[in-house]
């Protein structure tokens, strides 16, 4: 058959207008050698700098009305790239393209509009049919793909998305190893208050420019729909406790009340905003169980669900079937504002599943088990659709799971395409039977859906993985990186390994003599006693394993058995239990597994994150005082996705993640030192050693239990009240429907950002950095949690002596991460972890840095500040993965507002790079097989980056030249990486490039 495609000459007989890079007066000429140009060329016209639709429009009609010679065919074949405009011109080509949204212009998939008839008679509403398309290379790519397709179809315009970008994604089997770039453009947004606040701040500010340059202000407003799930606020200050709930809740109030204050003022102010009280569980499983539609129905149009979320763990959505990812925040307000993200369209990991999980292996130790081979492979960056029999033996809190996990493995999604199991999850969590039907008729109809015996035999991939589920066994990650897999047979030995190896991501370094160590001490009036690997911190916490009822009545189970075998936890361990939905406690109750919870401390401590950001609370002050005076390598073990130095609690060196079973277990043994199956966790009834495998449930009993406990009626009421269930959040009262945010100049939680102060409508072009200094030099593996802190803020800190300065007691300091809407808490909390390692330290660890023309060692952000006094433009070095971890936009906000220009490192995590780009600094990567120390670098010397001063004379991914003062020269890549990013470095970031194009009544 024929493919139909517009612009094809089996539909449009006009070929490509003839082109040549002069000036737009000769359009009109050049026009008139053209054989009938139609509105087929509008996207051809754009793309070469006539901007105006009449212009357009009245340039093709006077071509109409005259004769034209044929064009010679070599012309015809020719393809039109995405020009930047003529030299000179004030505004790209590429930039008006982002601009022209609201410019009508002729649908050019019109005709592959399709009826989806009801089986009672009647339809549910129209589709852009992929099937109508009629070419073969549909049905050979990978799902994900597909989503990405109908989204460039459903949203051509011409302007932001055009026909050259629909073949790109349909030829992506060709294109994907160029690094295409295309647009996309999500259904929805989600945020979290960490990094939505942020994200809000930044557009009530907008708001202000907006009114400043004469425009009107609710202009600045999502046009997709917004849902903000307040999880990031809850501190575990009260654990072991049948109060610790309510408790802990009534003082995350206390502490935030302003910040939710400004949270439910969004909610009014802007239209598409939604916000979730405080309590109602982590974004992520509220969006798995609730928000997710799968397809949506927008003015009788069906087409996929996709969501970009403030958050690196968006991915759980995946699991659904959605396709969704994290962005940082300002690449957020881009989407919510209508712009098209642009992205390079990614390479797709086939990854086949066969086989079946062991008895009594977890989900969580499949999903440890594919981050480490995924890491292994190259992910980053990358697409990873799973496919194969293994896959249909995979409950859907499982492939949520493993999705959850997929920026630990570094892939942009980890995508599981809609089956029957997706179906029937919906219809548990409460989505009604025609809701249901709908999404299936759609998805089966435009060849979305899976059959589970289909064997994916047509679909292509750029690698191809495959893991037999029955080799998968007991494992946990650790103790740095989620990633560093342990099996748990080698845990015991691994963690000798790791006592004896230097200070690295696997390594402490305890000389042998320290190793055995035994630290008596008294905790509440009874003997206690700690060594190297005692576990001082048990979390069950996190989306990650919190949405899976599987693990959560397993671990249940597991204090069950250990109390009816009369071994307990330890009275100095800090246990809590924090899901990520209010459901779990509704299917933990009616189990009556909770009760054996509570007995092992593992009391119902919030709704939120709490531990897996940080927000673990104090440990009791006896256990603090034995790890800090002996330098006792205390151990966290946790359910949660990120396991990174420093996270957990800073006194917490080694940290391990793990199934909520394991993490039940390891509480009961006290130690991570242990070798399950030759050592007791306890001593029971008359002195009788207690194993693992006494009290690990099997999987038909794990099975019998979630059959009986989780019911659809959970969810259905859960979700019902969810928004008015706080009472607290109910009474807060804001100024309702104003457009404009009253900013307190006293507050410390909500200020008004200063990077718009001095703000105009000319673009300020590319920066220029001369004879900067080297602010840190860092290593590898360098995460947002190292850049911007989201733990408490020490007493001794430049924040703490703001806070102070500002009227506000220790007490009441909150967390870095609380305090994200205000600025001067942001810049000095950049490089604030108490566990960064700077190289110009010369070994010390901690917040501090080198002011190199004194030789002076201050804080970061007192060398920052010092260094701007004098006039000097300001660097960071870095090695690989420079800004892994959560997709927190203030890892890049706050290096900038210290005065940072560039950062030059082996490789960059996607979204934080993407972050630096939209705060305006440079971001460069070293050539292949360099860095810092191959190049003679020790961050003493002063560099120049020799970029060209004119924006028309950069491209994406040019080469560019550092030299320093002591004569060194070397070359790095500039991380720009498609035009519309150069476009946002003219502009100095993405905001500035927002607000100047929708400022001003002309707009």
């Amino acid at each position: 058959m024929v493919p139909w495609f517009p612009g094809a000459h089996v539909v449009c007989p006009h070929p490509p207008l003839l082109v040549a890079p002069t000036s737009r007066r000769s359009w009109r000429r050049r026009l008139h050698q053209s054989r009938s140009p139609c509105l087929c060329h509008l996207p051809q016209l754009y793309r070469e700098g006539i901007t105006s639709p009449a212009l357009a429009l009245s340039s093709m009609e006077a071509s109409s009305e005259a004769s034209h010679d044929a064009m010679p065919s070599s012309a015809a074949r020719r393809i039109v790239g995405r020009g930047r405009g003529a030299p000179g011109d004030e505004c790209t080509v590429r930039q008006q393209r982002a601009n022209s949204s609201s410019q009508p212009t002729m649908h050019a998939f019109k005709k592959i509009l399709t009826s989806l008839p009801k089986p009672s008679g009647g339809e549910y509403g129209k589709f852009y049919s992929l099937p109508a398309l009629n070419d073969p290379r549909i049905d050979k790519l990978p799902y994900s793909i597909c989503i990405l397709l109908e989204s460039a179809i459903r949203n051509c315009d011409g302007l932001q998305v055009t026909s050259n970008d629909i073949e790109k994604i349909i030829d992506w089997e060709n294109t994907s190893p160029k690094k295409t770039e295309i647009p996309f453009k999500p259904a929805r947004c989600l945020l979290m208050d960490n990094t939505g606040i942020p994200a809000i701040v930044d557009l009530a500010a907008m708001r202000d420019l907006v009114a400043k340059f004469g425009g009107d202000p609710c202009k600045i407003n999502p046009v997709i729909p917004v849902d903000t799930v307040i999880d990031h606020a809850v501190k575990v200050d009260v654990a072991r406790s049948c109060d610790a709930l309510a408790r802990n809740m009534e003082l995350e109030f206390d502490r935030n009340k302003e910040r939710f204050g400004f949270l439910k003022w969004s909610s009014t102010a802007f239209h598409n905003m939604q916000v979730f009280p405080p309590g109602s569980g982590v974004a992520h499983q509220v969006n798995l169980e609730h928000l997710a539609r799968v397809v949506f129905i927008s003015d009788g149009i069906l087409y996929p669900d996709s969501v970009v979320g403030a958050d690196s763990h968006t991915t759980m959505i995946n699991g659904l079937g959605i396709a969704g990812w994290g962005v940082g925040g300002i690449e957020a307000i881009s989407a919510m504002l209508g712009q098209p993200m642009g992205m390079v369209l990614p390479e797709v990991i086939g990854f086949k599943l066969t086989g079946k999980l062991r008895d009594g292996i977890t989900d969580t130790d499949l999903a440890l088990t594919l981050t480490q081979m995924l890491r292994k492979n190259g992910a980053v960056g990358k697409f990873v659709e799973y496919y194969g029999p293994g896959v249909g033996e995979l409950s859907l809190p499982a492939r949520a799971t493993i999705a959850n996990l997929s920026p630990e493995y570094g892939a942009t999604m980890g995508f599981f395409p809609v089956d029957q199991v997706t179906l029937d999850y919906l219809k548990l969590t409460g989505r009604s039977n025609e809701t249901v039907s709908i999404i299936e008729a759609y998805l089966r109809a435009n060849k979305m859906f899976v059959e589970c015996h289909e064997h994916h035999t047509k679909r292509v991939y750029s690698l191809y993985l495959e893991l037999d589920l029955s080799e998968v066994d007991h494992c946990v990650s650790g103790p740095k990186r989620p990633y560093d897999r342990v099996p748990l047979k080698e845990m015991k030995s691994d963690w000798h390994a790791c006592l004896d190896n230097k200070v690295g991501f696997k390594g402490f370094a305890v000389p042998k003599e320290h190793q055995e160590k035994v630290v008596k001490f008294d905790f509440r009036g009874q003997p206690a006693e700690m060594k190297h690997g005692s576990v001082v911190l048990a979390a069950i916490a996190s989306s990650t394993n919190t949405s899976n009822p599987r693990v959560m009545l397993g671990a249940g189970l597991v204090a069950k058995k250990a109390c009816e075998l009369n071994i307990e936890v330890k009275p100095w361990v800090k246990t809590s239990l924090t899901p990520g939905s209010v459901v779990a406690r509704e299917y933990l109750n009616h189990s009556g597994l909770q009760h054996y919870l509570n007995q092992q401390g593992f009391h119902l401590a919030a709704f939120g994150c709490a531990t897996c950001v940080g927000n673990s609370g104090d440990l009791d002050e006896s256990v603090s005082a034995a790890i800090t005076e002996n330098d006792i390598v205390a151990a966290a073990v946790l359910s949660a996705n990120r396991n990174f130095e420093g996270r957990v609690h800073p006194l917490t060196r080694a940290n391990y993640l793990a199934s909520p079973l394991l993490v039940v277990a390891y509480a009961l043994a006290g130690t991570v030192d242990i070798d399950f199956e030759k050592e007791p966790i306890g001593l029971g009834k008359d002195g009788k050693e207690v194993y693992l495998r006494d009290v690990w449930p099997t999987t038909e009993e794990i099975e019998q239990v979630v059959k009986s406990s989780v019911q659809p009626h959970m969810f259905t009421e859960t979700y019902k009240c969810i928004m008015n269930c706080n009472q607290r959040w109910n009474e807060l009262e804001v100024p309702e429907e104003a457009a404009l945010y009253p900013w307190d100049p006293i507050s410390t939680y909500i200020r008004k950002p200063p990077y718009f102060d001095a703000m105009d409508m000319s673009p300020p072009g590319p920066p220029t950095v001369k004879d900067a200094y080297c602010l840190l030099n860092l290593g590898d593996c360098i995460t947002t949690d190292h850049i911007s802190y989201s733990g408490s803020i020490p007493e001794d800190s430049p924040a703490a002596k703001y806070l102070r300065a500002c009227g506000v007691d220790r007490k009441n300091f909150s967390s870095y991460g609380g305090r994200r809407g205000n600025n001067e808490v942001v810049m000095r909390g950049a490089f604030a972890n108490l566990r960064i390692v700077n190289k110009l330290m010369d070994g010390e660890v901690g917040p501090r840095t080198v002011h190199v023309p004194t030789g002076e060692k201050l804080y970061v952000f007192d060398a920052a500040m010092k260094y701007r006094s004098e006039g000097h433009d300001m660097i960071i070095i870095a090695g690989a993965e420079y800004g892994s971890g959560s997709s927190r936009d203030s890892a890049a906000k706050g290096p900038m507002l210290l005065g940072v220009k560039a950062v030059i490192a082996k490789s960059f995590e996607r979204i934080h790079r993407s972050n630096l780009l939209g705060m305006g600094v440079i971001p460069l990567c070293f050539k292949a097989g360099e860095d810092a120390d191959s190049l003679g670098l020790n961050g003493r010397e002063r560099y120049t980056i020799h970029l060209p001063n004119s924006i028309g004379e950069i491209r994406p991914g040019q080469d560019v030249t550092v030299t320093t003062d002591n004569g060194k020269s070397f070359t790095c890549t500039l991380r720009l990486d498609t035009e519309l990013e150069l476009e946002y470095f003219n502009h100095g970031g993405i905001l500035p490039y927002i607000i100047r194009n929708m400022a001003g009544p002309q707009k």
